[in-house]
């Protein structure tokens, strides 16, 4: 299997005629629901943030859904996700479930770490999600630890570590790509290029701005994907996870993506448009793109409602399992700790 091409005009996953491999169906249904999850379950996290139920920092995914579940659709069990702090999203995409993630997030003792860590460190073993990481990068070595523990166990498995376009910048990464690349290890790295980096525009903070070259001098092989089309999302996941379980090493997946909210919630996003935004909105939504091409498909629109009203059902009893759950007991300040 050849290095791919690395151009902008040549996206991962494209077909001759520069579109994406078309999804079945049961495909399209299927991703129009788990982003719809993350969509509805953000927008009931970003309200509750405002009544004050959610404290500390809130990352919210909108925008992003296609990329962490495209990506999921080219795993198989058994293979390791890893993220930074804007980790709801790929949470919800491995399977965690709505009520412990939004009860975590409230400080509730239903939560996957009872409570104690907040929007931005939750872990579940069961589904191998191994985090959310409120240090920049620091998910980067850990994924690629995670690899190596891979590679030493001799299975088939593949780590995916996501980070951002700011995080491409930290010294950790560069350390990682050298070591994945000198011990072929099974990892992908996936670039969730959302354009700014905290407030920052990645042409104000990034000298190479094509993050899929990122690891050219470590002859690691990189693409740039739409990733505000599921489809192109999954076609390129399909190939990076070829090239890791066949022993080849680590690949690097540049999603060019958008989110719609500020960086966090106490960010009013005044170094963009408005108009920059509602256009995205209206000309690549991800969720919207699936939805068009259902109805063209002759799906009913009473069946996509009925999608959507069975996902708020789920939100909203997360929403009032969150507030109804107890708080952990003063106990619990001594338990899980390392001394």
């Amino acid at each position: 299997m050849a290095a791919p091409k690395k151009s902008v005009d040549k996206e991962s996953g494209l077909k001759a005629n520069g579109s994406p491999p078309e999804f079945t169906k049961a495909q399209e249904l299927a991703a129009l629901r788990d982003m719809l999850l993350i969509r509805r379950f953000e927008e009931k996290a970003g309200q509750l943030y405002g009544m004050g139920a959610i404290g500390g920092f809130c990352h919210l995914y909108i925008g992003q859904e296609a990329v962490v579940v495209g990506m999921q659709m080219a795993l198989k069990q058994g293979d390791q996700v890893i993220t930074g702090y804007r980790d709801h999203g790929h949470m919800l995409a491995c399977g965690m479930e709505a009520n412990g993630v939004m009860a975590e997030r409230t400080g509730r003792r239903g939560g996957y770490s009872k409570g104690k860590g907040g929007s931005m460190h939750m872990f579940s073993m069961e589904k191998n999600f191994f985090g959310g990481h409120g240090i920049v990068g620091a998910q980067v070595t850990l994924g690629t630890g995670l690899a190596f523990a891979n590679r030493y166990r001799g299975n088939d498995f593949v780590s995916v570590a996501y980070f951002g376009d700011g995080a491409s910048n930290q010294g950790q990464v560069y350390e990682s790509f050298n070591m994945a690349e000198l011990w072929k290890l099974p990892v992908i790295y996936v670039i969730e290029n959302n354009r700014y980096a905290m407030g920052t525009s990645v042409t104000r903070s990034s000298a190479q701005t094509d993050f899929s070259k990122r690891g050219i001098s470590f002859n690691i092989p990189g693409q740039q994907v739409d990733g505000m089309d599921v489809r192109a999302v999954k076609a390129a996941g399909d190939e990076a996870v070829a090239w890791c379980r066949a022993g080849k090493g680590p690949f690097i997946l540049e999603m060019q993506t958008y989110r719609y909210r500020g960086h966090s919630m106490s960010d009013p996003a005044k170094y963009r448009t408005r108009e920059e935004v509602e256009k995205i909105r209206h000309d690549q939504d991800p969720i919207e793109q699936v939805r068009n091409r259902l109805l063209a498909a002759k799906v009913s629109e009473q069946e996509l409602k009925a999608i959507d009203a069975e996902v708020r059902e789920i939100v909203n009893a997360s929403a009032d399992f969150a507030q109804r759950d107890p708080e952990p007991d003063a106990s619990e300040l001594w338990t899980d700790v390392y001394r």
